[in-house]
């Protein structure tokens, strides 16, 4: 034990009181990924995220007042890089709707591809847990806002194909990180490229 706070005590020499505490909550929030990412909701207690962290159980309460804040955290940074990712294939992709419909959909799955974990945190885990239910709503009425600003228009008939679109984008992610939709990213990309241009085209005739 005192060996264990000896370490703990060098790690922190000289590191600002306030820097302290951001590094103890990211780790907090790295350690909460790997556990909830590999074994679901179950695993995350603050027992076994101090564990894994590496850290005392104060700091877990010096950060969250419980494991639903915890969870919440990591929710927010799996969304932050995945809006981030989307916004940079968006500006990659130019104005045209093909090209940025495309590299639209193929940054939210490759995202997951790239570490299922995330996908576990933003669509497949925990469906009724009420934190995440209430962050993935706010995320897909954002996504919807967004498809809106990108329309420039307001009338019924884009609204609907908005928000069709919007919720199936959601379903489409969830089932990808499910695996239920195998794995070639390439045939699944294209055909929800196409059923979304002729849903875009339908709207825009309209």
């Amino acid at each position: 034990m005192a060996s264990a706070r000896t370490a703990t005590s060098t790690r922190w020499a000289g590191v600002p009181a306030d820097r302290r505490r951001d590094e103890r909550r990211a780790m907090l929030v790295r350690a909460a990924f790997r556990l909830f990412g590999a074994e679901g909701e179950a695993a995350l207690t603050v027992r076994a995220v101090c564990r894994e962290a590496e850290l005392h159980t104060r700091y877990f309460y010096e950060n969250f007042a419980g494991t639903g804040e915890l969870l919440a955290a990591v929710y927010d940074r799996e969304a932050t890089a995945l809006g981030e990712g989307l916004a940079r294939a968006l500006d990659e992709a130019g104005p045209h709707p093909d090209v940025r419909t495309r590299a639209g959909i193929r940054s939210v799955l490759r995202f997951i591809s790239d570490d299922p974990r995330r996908g576990r945190v933003l669509f497949a885990e925990a469906r009724g847990n009420e934190v995440l239910a209430e962050r993935r709503r706010a995320a897909q009425t954002a996504l919807l806002d967004g498809v809106l600003a990108m329309s420039g228009a307001e009338d019924l008939p884009v609204v609907i194909a908005a928000t069709m679109f919007t919720g199936a984008m959601t379903e489409l992610a969830q089932q990808w990180a499910d695996g239920r939709l195998g794995d070639d990213l390439d045939a699944v990309v294209d055909s929800a490229v196409e059923l979304s241009l002729a849903l875009y085209a339908t709207t825009t005739r309209r």
